[in-house]
């Protein structure tokens, strides 16, 4: 049996695939918006529908901290905006 944070995890998981099919973003699109989504699960070690906008924030702060790209930055922000809609 599936513990809640793996059943939770896959309900999200459902749910952000269902918003890319609506959107008719390109395979490229869904995969970084994924790595994106990944990225951020992993620098604050939870699931990302239990994070909230200052945590956006902080994660941005720490990926310019990083020297990250200004267009990088856009979309991982894009793809952030899209996984909390």
């Amino acid at each position: 049996m599936a513990d809640s944070a793996t059943t939770a995890a896959s309900s999200l998981r459902r749910r952000y695939d269902r918003r890319h099919d609506v959107r008719y973003l390109s395979p490229a699109t869904q995969r970084f918006y994924l790595h994106a989504a990944t990225k951020f699960r992993r620098y604050f070690g939870r699931s990302p529908d239990r994070l909230g906008l200052e945590d956006v924030r902080a994660f941005q702060v720490d990926l310019v901290s990083q020297g990250i790209s200004w267009p990088s930055l856009n979309q991982t922000v894009c793809a952030l905006r899209f996984f909390k809609a």
